[in-house]
């Protein structure tokens, strides 16, 4: 069974950090072509992400069970997947933790394994497909929280009007194979060369 170690680190303090690692919704908004379905109230979340292999746009359903611990800013994930062949499964559990101070060390371990025609990629590749993500799932959790944070305190002069809720973020645009494989490849480079493990 595959593993995952991995780390990113966020430019923003865990404080802020947190609560919108904390926001399943908010989560599938940074995960390319995610899209989440509402609370059903069973504790488990379920979604469906999409994969554009050149004019081909590939579909996978899952669902995942969220355990949070605030106190120690970690959650642990268990989750489950099929293509919309119902040709290949996943299976996927892990733990990902919020750390630091000034930055957000986001550090996500875990194991994945799958069935059927995808096995054998997975198997050679998922963990560098897994780092790719990683990225780009961070870059847009950063720009979110950039977004979110309030801005310096104004001068003390009137009380400011309270502010308009903040809107829902747009979801991340759609997951295109050819980039996330590029990055991948540029992974797989960097730990034959030392750079990454």
């Amino acid at each position: 069974m595959p593993s995952i170690s991995e780390q990113t680190t966020i430019p923003s303090p865990p404080d802020a950090v947190w609560p919108l690692l904390s926001d399943p919704a908010l989560i599938a908004s940074c995960i390319p072509g995610a899209e989440l379905a509402p609370d059903q109230g069973d504790g488990l979340w379920r979604g469906s992400i999409r994969v554009k292999f050149g004019p081909t746009v590939a579909t996978f359903r899952g669902e995942a069970a969220l355990t949070y611990d605030h106190a120690a800013r970690s959650c642990r994930i268990e989750g489950r997947g099929i293509d919309q062949r119902g040709a290949s499964h996943a299976l996927a559990s892990g733990t990902v933790t919020a750390s630091g101070d000034s930055a957000t060390v986001l550090t996500v371990e875990g194991e994945f394994s799958v069935t059927g025609p995808l096995e054998g990629f997975a198997n050679a590749g998922g963990v560098h497909v897994a780092r790719a993500l990683l990225a780009e799932f961070s870059a847009n959790l950063a720009a979110l929280v950039a977004e979110r944070q309030a801005p310096a305190p104004a001068e003390a002069a009137a009380p400011p009007p309270a502010p308009p809720p903040p809107a829902p973020p747009p979801p991340a645009r759609e997951l295109s194979a050819g980039r996330l494989l590029w990055r991948a490849l540029l992974s797989w480079l960097g730990s034959l060369f030392g750079g990454n493990r």
